[in-house]
């Protein structure tokens, strides 16, 4: 049975040990805060596979968990690699591209698994997407567009862009198998943090079929919880609702006609598209065990969390210059 240690049992980090607890996995768990070492205490974990330090099972595990504060990320991650561990940290796999690359190379150097926790990849609703558009139901994909928005409390040890426009900065990668090649963006700290609370990026991606634009659009303020993706091609269109249980997505056949100088709003069929109502952290963790057991290579791993970071390093130029930079 594979050994698997958890560090962290904050908010994200309790729903992690919630999951793992269910999979067939001998588990281990660490906290520095040990008062929160008691929701594993309840879940019927034995004291002596809990700890504040994560040293006391290093040499014990067969992998790690890291759902701790991003700044942590590069220097955990490290650590267990160089050590001959197969790792999965929550993302962002660093604030920095550079750490990110690092710990990718890394990875492939010791011949470890490392997957990034990009849990939209592991949604249904995304899978049926990204299906169609491989496929080419969509025709050319002109338009991404999203909204990852809602009232709730800031992240500490990041940004909107690094705590939530990430999610769909890779979810559009993987959707069109690329990334960006320019970046313009727009933040605002309205709370007066030195941290970003606001955001509006647009990215241009490149291909020999024709550019597709990408928008996303993230904040702390707006009222309500949207997690909300469109898709919009030239002979299929598509509105996705994360926040739906079953049946997140509806298409539209909807086309723009033209005839003679003018163009047409031609609006076609609709229908619902019933996705299985899977839970995307047990398919995310239960696709790293996976990869664990069988050594094949995760659906986002070390490189997938590198390209998110640097688009997102891209981002921050941008917002700061009002220029839009290449994505390096």
């Amino acid at each position: 049975m594979i050994k698997v240690v958890l560090l962290g049992l904050g908010l994200w980090g309790a729903n992690h040990l919630r999951v793992l607890d269910s999979l067939p996995i001998e588990l281990f768990v660490t906290d520095l805060q040990s008062d929160r070492l008691e929701a594993a205490r309840k879940l019927g974990l034995a004291a002596d596979h809990l700890a504040a330090d994560h040293h006391d099972f290093a040499g014990r595990v067969d992998a790690a968990v890291i759902v701790t504060p991003a700044p942590s990320h590069f220097t955990l991650c490290r650590e267990f690699l160089e050590a001959g561990k197969d790792v999965f940290v929550e993302k962002p796999i660093t604030l920095a591209s550079a750490q990110a690359k690092q710990l990718a190379e890394l990875a492939e150097h010791h011949k470890r698994i490392l997957q990034v926790g990009h849990i939209f990849r592991f949604d249904t609703a995304s899978q049926w997407l990204r299906d169609a558009i491989q496929e080419g139901q969509f025709g050319r994909v002109q338009i991404l567009r999203s909204n990852f928005s809602g009232f709730k409390r800031p992240r500490n040890d990041s940004g909107v862009c690094f705590a939530d426009a990430i999610h769909f900065v890779d979810l559009f990668n993987y959707f069109l198998g690329r990334t960006p090649e320019r970046v313009l963006a727009v933040m605002k700290d309205f709370l007066g943090r030195g941290l970003e609370d606001a955001s509006l990026l647009s990215l241009e991606y490149d291909s020999p079929q024709g550019a597709t634009w990408g928008v996303i659009e993230t904040n702390y303020f707006l009222p309500g919880k949207f997690r909300e993706v469109v898709v919009i091609g030239d002979t299929l269109s598509a509105v996705c609702d994360y926040n739906v249980a079953q049946y997140k997505i509806k298409t539209f056949q909807n086309k723009h006609a033209q005839a003679g100088a003018e163009f047409k709003a031609e609006e076609g069929a609709v229908h619902q598209i019933e996705c299985a109502p899977e839970e995307p952290l047990l398919a995310e963790l239960r696709g790293f065990i996976e990869a664990v057991q069988t050594r094949k290579d995760p659906r986002a791993d070390g490189w997938a969390g590198y390209d998110s970071v640097r688009v997102l390093e891209a981002a921050m130029e941008s917002a700061k210059t009002g220029r839009t930079i290449a994505v390096k």
